[in-house]
């Protein structure tokens, strides 16, 4: 099987623009491409991970990955898929958040000569001059075109700002750039990012005359990436600080039965022939399918070691026996204690269980809060230093979120 009839086969991709050329120049090797990052955050999350999976494989297949990081556009906001705008960050805090993604990002691609790069537009879309790019640029651009994409057209009923409106020019222009200075021959990105990518292939098919085109293919993600980053509370970090590898590992062990073997076949490197054998299981059979799933992606962002552990943990709460040691826990003061005791509420709070002492007496008035394995049915619950000492507590909310509240 080709590295392209891989990609298919794993549903990794929804439309293209040149089948044909694409799939010669991916299995040949001679792709370079490029996947934009948003530096929004000091952190990638677990929607990021379908981009950085694919990075990976086509790196392994010989071609050459541009992390393109949005430096320049972040100093706007981004319509696609949203109904607010998007706050502006300073130069300092992109550069931060910059170097916390190339971090995260050597998990999976090796950075080098000759090999992956990551750069930011900033470095030519800050030095642009407006009334060059009015003629070079904005020329290229219908205006009425732009207005029917999907992304324009969501934040039209709320109002969209001019400031806005320019972002699909700006990404598109990322291309063209690339285009010319990188060699970049191909741009990847999820289906909220399809008119501004086909933006960026018009461009150079303007500017570069219509023989361009075959070195300029445009691909879709599966959007499924976008919604496996998202949970009721946020995204799911890969920074160990923001989400542990025990919490990462709960988050993919806790997969619907519906998208686990999806989820095997889109952002893990077993065999297709493995994944398929799974396509027959059925009952607890999933949970193991499951236990394999949080396993290789554990690993694959935290390492070997923090997998295994993250897995003993999981079997120890759920299953009994195994090691502990890995789950979740916060670690008291006296300072937190008033009169040699602490409230169930204020308990739950310190260990972010809940964000507020209403939504904690919520959860307890519902009957979803337990401690050492009982259920608690009195918000007015306490205890004492001495029940902190040794193993201390164990919370309990819900069906799967376990802490340990220790002193």
């Amino acid at each position: 099987m080709t590295c392209y009839e891989e990609l298919k086969a794993r549903g990794l991709i929804a439309q293209v623009t040149n089948e044909e050329e694409i799939s010669k120049m991916i299995n040949e090797g001679k792709a370079v491409f490029y996947i934009g990052f948003d530096p929004t955050a000091d952190s990638l999350h677990v929607g990021h991970f379908m981009a950085l999976c694919l990075m990976k494989r086509l790196q392994m297949a010989g071609n050459r990955p541009i992390a393109l990081i949005g430096g320049g556009t972040g100093m706007i906001g981004d319509p696609s898929g949203r109904t607010d705008m998007r706050s502006m960050m300073t130069p300092e805090t992109i550069q931060h958040n910059c170097d916390c993604f190339k971090k995260q990002m050597e998990r999976f691609i090796e950075f080098g000569e000759g090999k992956a790069r990551m750069i930011n537009n900033a470095d030519w879309l800050l030095k642009l001059n407006y009334v060059e790019v009015l003629r070079e640029v904005g020329a290229c651009f219908s205006v009425n075109n732009m207005l029917r994409a999907e992304c324009y057209k969501q934040r039209m009923e709320k109002g969209l700002s001019f400031l806005e409106f320019n972002y699909m020019i700006m990404q598109s222009y990322d291309f063209y750039y690339l285009f010319q200075h990188y060699g970049c021959n191909m741009q990847f990105g999820g289906d909220d990012q399809w008119s501004n990518m086909l933006g960026g292939t018009e461009l150079i098919r303007r500017k570069l005359g219509r023989d361009a085109h075959a070195m300029t293919i445009t691909l879709l993600l599966n959007s499924e990436g976008k919604k496996m980053g998202k949970t009721a509370k946020g995204a799911v970090w890969l920074d160990p600080s923001k989400t542990s590898p025990y919490e990462f590992y709960q988050y993919w062990r806790n997969v619907g039965d519906g998208d686990v073997l999806k989820c095997l076949r889109m952002l893990t490197f077993l065999p297709l022939e493995q994944i398929d054998e799974m396509d027959r299981w059925e009952g607890s059979q999933l949970n193991a399918a499951k236990e394999i799933l949080a396993f290789e992606l554990t690993k694959l962002v935290h390492g070997e070691e923090e997998a295994r552990k993250a897995q003993e943990a999981s079997k120890a709460l759920f299953v009994g026996g195994g090691d502990m040691s890995s789950t979740p826990s916060t670690t008291l003061t006296g300072e937190d204690l008033a009169d040699g005791t602490i409230g169930l509420l204020d308990l739950m709070v310190k260990c972010k269980l809940a964000p507020s002492k209403k939504e904690a007496r919520r959860l307890v008035e519902q009957g979803g809060v337990e401690v050492n394995g009982e259920k608690v049915t009195s918000a007015a619950a306490s205890y004492a230093a001495a029940d902190l000492q040794g193993e201390g507590l164990m919370l309990k909310k819900g069906k799967k979120v376990f802490h340990r509240a220790v002193m």
